[in-house]
């Protein structure tokens, strides 16, 4: 069996590998639902897969997962939020900020798990990260204090530099609850924001070219699946602009940005997995604080920076968990 039947395979739950000393019998098929603005990506399938499979949750065999996809239509979240509801799913898993409040806006009793999303207090999705209440819980990865660790670095790579670009998705109301403390970061490193928001993917070069003539001498690119699915074009624009990059994201930089500083993946996978499992074994979302990320990547493209003419300093290299050459 090649790679990709075996990749296939994996996903559609026909290998099943042996369960977890803790999982349930096979008889009983627990259904989940998935809700996502973006596109469907098989890679992240096959990773959160593994994830719930080595807390016992094998797909197609005693877990069944429901997933709706947006496709980068941020309108439709609410109308597949309800479709979720209808099928009477038992956990409503969301990745990113404006999927979980169509969950919310959906649904008062079914756990919503957050797979990734803006800081949740700020966005209004919970009460406190230590106490949620009501039925949502999951995993916070991004706030105010990491985008300042993100601008530092980018201080740190550019000595010189004074005014950023910012790309925000305009249907992310964490962006402008946040923006204060934003700013003051910027602030602090004697920066000025030059921030613009982009609700489509036509408005993404249009947006970056009026950065450039708004003399924005760098491109701080959030962490939106919009961007992520954009992420060629994004960088090739910034490219032909001359705007040095920095962005959330391993992928972000091997499409031609600079420099990014994420949470890790596996460890994003595994929150959420025990999430999954936690609340499927009788746990209360309401009892379940926020989690944040603990661990993170920093990815730099020497590619990159060598045709920008920008030097890394030896020690952000000594730093870096990867370097692409």
């Amino acid at each position: 069996m090649d790679r990709r039947t075996l990749i296939g395979a994996i996903v559609a739950g026909v290998i099943v590998a042996p369960l977890a000393a803790s999982a349930q019998t096979a008889t009983t098929v627990r259904r989940i639902g998935v809700l996502a603005p973006a596109a469907p990506d098989p890679q992240d399938d096959l990773q959160e897969y593994a994830a719930l499979r080595a807390l016992g949750w094998v797909v197609g065999q005693n877990l069944l997962v429901e997933r709706r996809y947006a496709n980068g239509r941020a309108e439709l979240l609410p109308r597949l939020a309800e479709e979720l509801v209808r099928l009477r799913v038992e956990i409503i898993v969301t990745l990113g900020t404006a999927a979980t409040l169509a969950a919310k806006n959906a649904t008062a009793t079914i756990p919503i798990i957050i797979h990734s999303a803006n800081d949740p207090v700020r966005s209004g999705l919970v009460a406190s990260l230590a106490r949620p209440g009501g039925n949502i819980t999951g995993y916070s990865v991004v706030g105010p204090e990491l985008d300042a660790k993100r601008l530092a670095l980018l201080r740190e790579l550019l000595p010189g530099l004074q005014r950023v670009g910012v790309l925000e998705l305009s249907t992310n109301p964490y962006y402008r609850a946040a923006r204060k403390e934003f700013e003051q970061a910027c602030r602090s490193l004697a920066l000025q924001p030059i921030i613009i928001e982009v609700v489509a993917p036509g408005n993404l070069e249009n947006a970056i070219a009026e950065l450039a003539r708004r003399r924005a001498q760098a491109l701080f690119v959030q962490n939106e699946d919009l961007f992520y699915d954009n992420r060629v074009p994004i960088m090739t624009a910034a490219l032909r602009y001359a705007l040095p990059t920095l962005t959330v994201g391993r992928d972000m930089v091997e499409a031609g940005a600079l420099v990014s500083y994420a949470p890790a993946n596996a460890e994003n996978d595994q929150r959420y997995a025990a999430f999954v499992d936690r609340i499927l074994r009788g746990a209360k979302p309401a009892d379940l604080p926020i989690e944040q990320p603990t661990k993170f990547e920093l990815v730099i493209n020497l590619k990159t920076a060598k045709a920008l003419g920008i030097t890394v300093p030896h020690t952000l290299l000594l730093r870096a968990d990867e370097v692409i050459q």
